[in-house]
C-alpha cells in the first residue's frame, strides 16, 4: 500500500485537489483510499442517535453498519491521537492512500499553494514535500511546480513517485492496450 500526502495551509485547496486526484487515479484502475487529518473536534455521528448514545454510555468502539457502508467510531478517551502509520494499519489494503493534512509526517507529499495562500512555503523546510501544486509561479520552491488544475499531470507525478506508474504500464502492456 503506497502513501502520498497533500498538504498546505488552510483554504489552499487541499480537499478539492484530493477529491480530483481520487477520481483521476481511481479512473485509471487503481484502488484508492483517503485519510484526512482534522484540526478540530470532529464527530461523524449525530447527537441523540442510537450509536451516539452507545458512545456516550462508554463504548470504546461503535460500528454503524448498513447495506451500503459501515463506519467504525473509536473513542480515544484519554489515549493519545494515533499516528498516521497506526491509522493506515487499520485500513483495508489498496494500491494507494492519499493523506490530506498530516503535514508534519515524513511521507512524500505535494504542497498545495495558491496565490492568496497565507503561511510560509512548507517545502522550504520539509524535504518530504516533493512538489508544489500551484496556480502561480513558485520561483524559490526548489521542487517541481505543477499546475494545480492539471490533475492528470499531478496524478502522473504521484504514480511515478510511488512506482505505481510502472505497474500501470506493465498491466496495460499485459492486457494488450499499449
Amino acid at each position: 500500500m503506497k502513501l502520498y500526502g497533500v498538504v498546505g495551509w488552510k483554504n489552499a485547496g487541499k480537499t478539492t485537489l484530493v477529491e480530483r486526484l481520487v477520481a483521476e487515479i481511481a479512473g485509471r484502475g487503481f484502488s484508492v483510499s483517503t485519510v484526512k487529518r482534522a484540526h478540530h473536534m470532529v464527530d461523524v455521528d449525530q447527537q441523540g442517535t442510537d450509536s451516539w448514545r452507545h458512545r456516550q454510555a462508554g463504548a470504546r468502539e461503535v460500528v454503524l453498519a448498513s447495506a451500503t457502508r459501515y463506519a467504525i467510531m473509536h473513542e480515544l478517551r484519554d489515549e493519545a491521537e494515533p499516528a498516521l502509520e497506526t491509522l493506515l494499519g487499520q485500513m483495508a489494503p489498496v494500491d494507494i492512500v492519499i493523506a490530506e493534512g498530516f503535514k508534519r509526517g515524513t511521507h512524500p507529499k505535494i504542497e498545495v499553494r495558491r496565490a492568496d495562500t497565507a503561511g510560509p512555503l512548507l517545502a522550504a523546510t520539509d524535504p518530504a514535500v516533493r512538489a508544489i501544486a500551484s496556480d502561480t509561479a513558485q520561483p524559490d520552491a526548489g521542487r517541481p511546480v505543477l499546475d494545480v488544475n492539471d490533475i492528470a499531470a499531478i496524478a502522473d507525478f504521484i504514480l511515478a513517485e510511488t512506482g505505481l506508474a510502472a505497474t500501470a504500464t506493465a498491466t496495460t502492456k499485459a492486457e494488450g492496450r499499449a
